[in-house]
């Protein structure tokens, strides 16, 4: 019998890995390089412990060994990453678009 969580997980890695540190380091790299506002700086302070805290959930839902807890733990960890997501992408955004850069 196949394990239906095993999509569950692989997708979660995915998503942790395009969705949540990529978007991280690549704003992180805006910041750095001068090319954006100051303030998206500062979207930075609550979206890398966001994404931190979904890395640990997934990697705790990878290794847990009943379905139920593991499915919780992955749905858990990419609802982090979509709300780090949210914050840092959508307020670069809103903030470029008011500061007109």
């Amino acid at each position: 019998m196949s394990n239906p969580i095993g999509p569950l997980r692989w997708y979660a890695v995915l998503a942790v890995l395009f969705f949540g540190i990529l978007p991280a380091v690549l704003v992180a790299l805006l910041v750095a390089g001068g090319n954006t506002p100051w303030q998206v700086g500062l979207l930075l302070v609550g979206g890398v412990p966001l994404v931190l805290c979904a890395i640990i959930l997934v990697v705790r839902g990878f290794r847990a060994a009943e379905p139920e807890l593991a499915e919780a733990l992955l749905k858990r960890g990419m609802a982090f990453v979509a709300g780090a997501d949210v914050l840092m992408l959508g307020g670069n955004a809103l903030i470029r678009m008011a500061t007109g850069a």
